[in-house]
């Protein structure tokens, strides 16, 4: 086996190539970026080697100076992990011509597949299914639009060179391909410096189901059984699942023999996912077509992991160290189910809008870190680490097992409720609003569930004001108590003791709140046998409540709550059973100065490029109309006119790199 090997990434997956490579007393070799020089993936290696600025191509797509570190570390392979240089041909060559193991397939397979169109091709010749569409080199808008329109809407513009959503537009009538192709192909360049694209039949109700193959020196195959990954929002995976609900034995191994003849068509090696759209007919039956090959280890992989008790990255080592597959397709057997929840910093309410910030609180659930288990943390960051806008949102990996499908749905939810992000927004209530739909539950599942549920998906509150009020005074009460408490043994003057108590008139004090983006009032009185009036929204009860802030029980009029309080500042998160929420009790006194008259500023909600300007100064401009676009976390989003008015000034130039809140353009009423 390797005695040294250098992971060429960052955060969760390097973590998680670690912990095996520790496993099997391999040594390993992090490499790290500016933005990276405390993370937690350089302290889980043995040795660190700096390799350039906080942007990814200054640093961990710069492949010159990951050969560089490998060769003054003496490592002898290179494990690239997923993203930055997992799929590039020319990085996997380099590896090979500075005698270095590239750990994942062949620079030729990775090429054969890397390009959408030429796969296609490829596998039509080898027999695998495809969806009808364009996969040739002609790039002309002009032919890209007819046959948009002879293959019939809907229609999927997909980056050739593309992954991971990116590149990638569904377009529902002709007069709207234009647009879409040029923003895919804005994005394809962006982010894999190719912008060809192919067109596909957009096939409806469609299920994303994929499968895990792996492939050694020695031209064994096997594949591990299948993923649905289904669940997506804006081309991107949510939850996925193994084995796949509804997925009969016959069609498994249909799929299963189908990857593995896409393997072998480019004489794979290594851990690779074949992914496949399965259309599901009106007589309950599925047909599935080729849509890719993922030639390096998927970000879900710890699913398959689950179910079959295999470690993947184990197997990745042995194999490109020249050993045989370590179990043969009749010996692999599927256990239970398991299901994995991205966990994310963004705003699900916002279009998923990604979010930076420090995670001020990050508190897991009870489980064992990389370990196979019933719960399991896939996580690249700890409390107190900043996302910041240079890399992908995604905190942690959360993934469960358990007996039934059914079982390992409720191991997740409670997961997630013990699950505590604070200082950065997070998808995790999101995740659990997704769990408890009827569609998810019941395994009614496509890529279109996010929006067919979104009426119960977005924009929905757990905890409603009067016992968000109710936990935030509970809160400030339960704090001011603890600081005022005398020490043991010590005798404190009774008229000096913040407790409230009054001679004569009862108490009462006044809390101004922000909840949801609404402000109000609440009044709390201190009675004389010192029980506590709560009046708020016109509603006024008694408030009881007993524990600490940690584990609290409130009652409210006829409500009750068991939770767990925390604030931050002037924010006060409420996490509880049924869900999470905060509430902001706000300082009148300390925001006197603020000015609220926004007038016609339009900022930047996150840090990121603008990309491009789809104004000029003296435009008028409608609510809601597109104005510029910007890049951010690897994603474009477009920035809307919030009202009617005239664009008066840009203040940025496309290329400019902006901070969040800054100021991109005026507009006058």
């Amino acid at each position: 086996m390797f005695k040294k090997i250098l992971i060429a990434n960052r955060g969760e997956i390097a973590c998680r190539v670690a912990a095996t490579a520790r496993r099997m007393a391999v040594q390993t070799v992090a490499v790290y970026s500016d933005a990276d020089a405390d993370a937690q993936h350089v302290q889980a290696c043995d040795e660190a080697v700096h390799i350039g600025g906080s942007a990814p191509k200054d640093s961990y797509l710069r492949w010159e100076r990951i050969l560089d570190a490998a060769k003054a570390t003496g490592a002898q392979a290179i494990h690239p992990g997923y993203g930055f240089l997992s799929e590039n041909e020319e990085f996997a060559n380099a590896c090979a011509a500075a005698g270095l193991v590239f750990i994942g397939p062949p620079a030729s397979a990775i090429l054969a597949m890397g390009l959408k169109a030429e796969s296609k091709q490829l596998m039509e010749k080898a027999g695998v299914p495809l969806v009808p569409g364009y996969h040739g080199s002609d790039q002309d808008p002009a032919l890209l639009q007819r046959e948009a329109d002879r293959i019939g809407y809907p229609v999927l513009i997909k980056a050739s060179a593309g992954g991971g959503g990116k590149g990638m537009r569904a377009v529902d009538k002709a007069e709207d391909f234009a647009a879409a192709l040029a923003s895919c192909q804005r994005e394809a360049i962006n982010s894999f410096g190719d912008d060809a694209v192919l067109i596909e039949k957009y096939v409806q109700r469609p299920r994303h189901i994929e499968i895990q193959v792996f492939g050694d020196t020695q031209g064994n195959y096997v594949y591990l059984f299948e993923r649905d990954c289904s669940v997506q929002r804006r081309h991107q995976k949510v939850l996925e699942e193994a084995p796949a609900p509804g997925m009969t034995q016959e069609l498994r191994r249909e799929m299963g023999e189908a990857a593995v003849a896409a393997a072998r068509a480019v004489h794979y090696v290594g851990a690779g996912t074949v992914e496949f759209i399965v259309e599901q007919r009106p007589d309950g039956s599925m047909k599935f077509f080729f849509m890719e090959m993922n030639t390096r280890l998927q970000v879900e992989h710890p699913v398959t992991e689950a179910i079959t008790g295999q470690d993947l990255v184990e197997w990745q080592l042995r194999v490109a160290f020249g050993e045989e597959l370590p179990l043969k397709q009749e010996q692999l057997r599927i256990t239970g189910h398991a299901i994995e929840a991205r966990i994310c910093a963004e705003n699900p309410d916002n279009n998923f809008l990604p979010a930076t910030g420090t995670l001020h609180v990050y508190g897991l659930p009870d489980c064992v870190r990389f370990e196979r288990g019933p719960v399991r943390v896939d996580s690249g960051v700890r409390q107190g680490d900043a996302i910041s806008p240079f890399y992908d949102s995604m905190i942690a990996k959360l993934i469960v097992h358990g007996g039934t499908r059914d079982e390992a749905l409720a191991r997740l939810d409670r997961a997630l409720a013990a699950l505590r992000v604070v200082g950065v927004q997070s998808n995790v209530q999101f995740l659990r609003r997704v769990l408890a739909t009827p569609s998810f539950a019941n395994a009614n599942l496509d890529t279109a569930l996010i929006p067919r549920e979104q009426a119960v998906l977005f924009d929905q509150e757990p905890i409603g004001l009067a016992l968000a009020v109710a936990g935030a005074v509970a809160q400030t009460v339960l704090a001011e108590h603890a600081q005022a408490a005398p020490q043991p043994g010590t005798w404190a003057d009774p008229w000096g003791q913040r407790d409230d108590w009054r001679a004569y008139t009862p108490m009462q004090r006044r809390f101004d709140y922000i909840f949801r983006g609404e402000a109000g009032s609440a009044a709390l009185r201190i009675l004389h046998d010192g029980a506590l009036q709560l009046t708020v929204a016109g509603q006024t009860g008694l408030l009881r409540f007993a524990g600490a802030p940690d584990d609290v029980t409130l009652h409210f009029g006829d409500a009750s709550l068991r939770a767990s309080l925390l604030r931050q500042g002037e924010t006060v998160h409420i996490f509880a059973g049924r869900g999470a929420t905060q509430i902001e009790l706000v300082d009148l006194l300390a925001h006197a100065g603020d000015s609220h008259g926004e007038g016609g500023r339009l900022t930047a909600p996150m840090p990121g490029k603008v990309v491009s300007f789809a104004v000029k100064a003296g435009d008028k401009v409608s609510k809601g109309q597109a104005l510029a676009v910007m890049e951010a976390m690897k994603m474009e989003h477009t920035i809307a006119a919030p009202a009617d008015g005239t664009v008066a000034e840009l203040l940025y130039a496309p290329g400019d790199q902006v901070a969040e809140g800054a100021e991109l353009l005026k507009l006058a009423a």
